[in-house]
């Protein structure tokens, strides 16, 4: 398992000046956000596609600095029912796919998007439950009519240009937001689908995340690994359950917020985490996204880097002399 850190946590930063701070800290990767919601203050992916020495210096900064490329960050909603919010996800997200091949990324990390409730829909709309009657059969509209014929395109213009995986975020307000709706797409697209997970989306929403890492593991459906937290708050909890739309800047009135690694789950669950995750053959990227609203980006950075350093597996055991 290598350290990657989330590029949006450092945007403030040049791409050169980023690198050199976390290659201070021992972190070995970058996921480099090159468009959509990531933006693009490191990295443009429509301006790099077309330009070849803006590749070969974006190359030489990673190369300078002993650190490699994790995934190509581009979350955004290419199924959003406004054309023109949708073309410019879109755009993002082909050329992601495009620069990814140009300089020998093959994965990209996003969202698999949410659409309208029908043809006529301006904004997404994001169902969560199967009463009244209306809400399922927007689900199979959204799926069947839009979002499985959207991801057959995608999937196929990622591969022509060399992405052998697309690690879906499993985020709650999208149609991909848990292991099943992960499986039911990529059923549907194929093997270039995969997850991207987050423990912290999942923990709020009630789920185990070893058996998240297990179910989806038996399928060779974990592509990617998002290291962040999330604390409950019990005393909103037990009032208001867990469908909170309070802001995220008033913390003490939410059900739940995120935070930095170890604030929200201490070191034993963390730890299990990442065992399962090599027991179910992931050996990969563990990428340290901050968005704790109670700590500076670089102290909850330095934080998590710290935890993630004493809780991963770095080396195989070759010497099972037991066994």
């Amino acid at each position: 398992m290598k350290i990657s850190v989330v590029s949006s946590i450092l945007a403030d930063y040049s791409l050169d000046e980023s690198l050199e701070y976390l290659s201070s800290l021992g972190v070995e990767q970058f996921e480099l956000g090159v468009g959509g919601y990531p933006g693009k203050a490191h990295a443009d992916a429509l301006e790099l596609s077309r330009d070849e020495s803006a590749r070969r210096t974006l190359l030489s900064t990673f190369e300078r600095h002993n650190m490699t490329i994790s995934a190509l960050a581009v979350h955004g909603n290419c199924v959003h029912p406004d054309k023109a919010t949708a073309q410019k996800f879109e755009d993002d997200f082909r050329a992601a796919c495009v620069l990814a091949g140009q300089i020998g990324v093959d994965r990209i990390v996003t969202f698999s998007g949410c659409p309208g409730s029908d043809p006529q829909a301006t904004m997404p709309s994001w169902v969560t439950c199967a009463w009244p009657p209306e809400y399922p059969r927007v689900l199979e509209w959204q799926w069947n009519e839009v979002l499985i014929p959207y991801w057959r395109r995608a999937a196929a213009f990622a591969a022509e240009n060399g992405v052998k995986r697309i690690a879906l975020e499993m985020h709650p307000g999208f149609c991909v937001y848990n292991p099943a709706t992960c499986l039911k797409l990529r059923s549907a697209v194929g093997d270039v689908i995969g997850a991207n997970i987050d423990p912290s989306h999942l923990f709020w929403q009630g789920m185990d995340i070893a058996e998240v890492i297990r179910e989806l593991g038996e399928h060779g459906a974990i592509y990617y690994f998002h290291a962040k937290d999330t604390q409950m708050l019990p005393a909103v909890l037990r009032k208001n359950g867990v469908l909170d739309t309070v802001s995220f800047t008033k913390p003490a009135e939410r059900a739940w917020v995120f935070r930095t690694l170890g604030y929200g789950h201490g070191e034993e669950v963390w730890r299990q985490i990442f065992s399962m995750l090599k027991i179910m053959g992931y050996d990969d990227s563990i990428s340290i996204e901050h968005e704790d609203g109670l700590m500076s980006p670089k102290e909850g950075l330095e934080k998590a880097v710290a935890f993630v350093s004493r809780c991963i597996i770095r080396q195989d055991n070759t010497n099972m002399w037991w066994a």
